[in-house]
């Protein structure tokens, strides 16, 4: 028999997209019995199919089959992404599929938002590996119009594009991001523009200790409190510009010259770390700096609630096999994912199971700095699939 507590979000979320199904445009009278919608447009026009789909929200059976296929074609978008970088061993894809209590019940039992955005996101960073960055770039403002949680890949996102267009070339693809938010959330803005900006891009929204998964060690009023929340914010803020400097930008030439066309830049010297992480035409590389620019998005939040979980957890093994690995270190990092999915799993969460989830992070974040630290050994990488196409047609 499914938990009563089970349906309340999809409750929650089904009398939000209520309203605007029977006309309601002010964003700030769509509400549920968890309180007022606070997610952008987009999230309203998915659930709205949903609503219609499942015959007003009723049939919550149905709405967890289609959730299930999302699951299924989350799993897809990720494998290809791995496979795209190659660096996480096979045997971790059965943690990632089998090995999650958590991840199963968010996308499955819960049905939340969550996943909807973060299986657009995936969907988006597959584009950018196949160089389609237009595209990426709309999907990824999708997901964003779904939930906020994937603007911490922006700035990640943000280096890439100057990094590969320089600041007149990564214009038009911002533009395509903001367009989207601007076309999605114009039925809501030409009634109550003020209200719709303040309800579904909140940044200073207060959350409950309650369900704090990461600073239950704290004190509630130390936790509710306006200078931690701006000491973890310049913490993010630090690490951003930490990695941007000393991890992401791989040319010895001053980082500004990002800001230059690409083709005016002077010839960059071998981009190397001590895995390679650049090997395969870079997909490694944007696949690190979009994870690790989440990761630490993740690792400075004012609170983690259960389902955020999503929000990283398929991101996790490629974080820990990005950097070097000897055999006998394989293990630790499997346990390293068995502590964390430990920490997510106890409820109500604990002194102890927040602070290992802080200790664990922690690990993930000094192997990242010091297992990615450039070298100048010089490489040469391996032929494109396509240049290998290309001699073989010519022989």
């Amino acid at each position: 028999r499914r938990p009563a507590d089970t349906e309340i979000d999809w409750k929650a979320y089904m009398q939000e997209v209520e309203g605007f199904a029977n006309g309601t445009l002010d964003y700030t009278r769509l509400k549920g019995d968890t309180g007022p919608l606070v997610y952008p447009a987009g999230f309203v026009y998915i659930f709205l199919g949903l609503y219609h789909a499942t015959g007003r929200g009723s049939d919550i059976r149905l709405a967890q089959y289609l959730f299930a296929g999302l699951y299924l074609l989350n799993l897809l978008l990720v494998f290809r992404i791995y496979c795209r970088t190659n660096k996480v061993p096979p045997y971790v894809f059965f943690f990632m599929c089998c090995a999650s209590y958590r991840i199963h019940s968010i996308f499955v039992l819960r049905l939340f938002n969550d996943p909807v955005a973060m299986a657009i996101l995936f969907l988006a960073i597959n584009l950018f590996l196949e160089e389609r960055w237009s595209w990426g770039c709309l999907l990824f403002s999708l997901a964003v119009s779904v939930k906020m949680n994937i603007l911490l890949f922006a700035p990640g996102l943000l280096f890439l594009l100057l990094q590969r267009f320089g600041l007149l070339g990564c214009i038009p693809k911002l533009c395509i991001c903001a367009l989207l938010q601007v076309v999605l959330g114009l039925p809501f803005l030409l009634v109550n523009p003020m209200g719709y900006l303040t309800r579904s891009f909140d940044l200073g929204r207060q959350f409950q200790f309650k369900w704090t998964v990461n600073w239950r060690f704290l004190p509630e009023e130390v936790f509710q409190n306006r200078v931690f929340h701006a000491a973890l914010l310049l913490a993010h803020l630090a690490g951003l510009g930490l990695f941007a400097l000393h991890r992401w930008h791989s040319s010895k030439e001053n980082i500004l010259t990002l800001l230059k066309d690409p083709g005016k830049r002077k010839p960059p010297s071998p981009r190397l770390t001590v895995n390679n992480i650049l090997w395969q035409g870079g997909h490694a590389w944007i696949v690190f700096i979009l994870f690790s620019s989440n990761f630490l998005g993740v690792c400075c939040s004012r609170s983690l609630h259960y389902q955020f979980y999503v929000w990283y957890f398929h991101t996790l093994p490629y974080l820990l096999w990005c950097t070097p690995t000897t055999k006998l270190a394989h293990m630790p990092k499997v346990l390293l994912l068995g502590v964390i999915e430990l920490c997510w799993n106890t409820y109500p969460s604990t002194v102890c199971s927040s602070l290992s989830l802080h200790i664990c992070h922690g690990l993930i974040l000094l192997q990242l700095w010091y297992g990615t630290a450039p070298t100048p050994v010089s490489h040469t990488p391996p032929p494109s699939r396509k240049a290998t196409a290309v001699s073989k047609k010519a022989q």
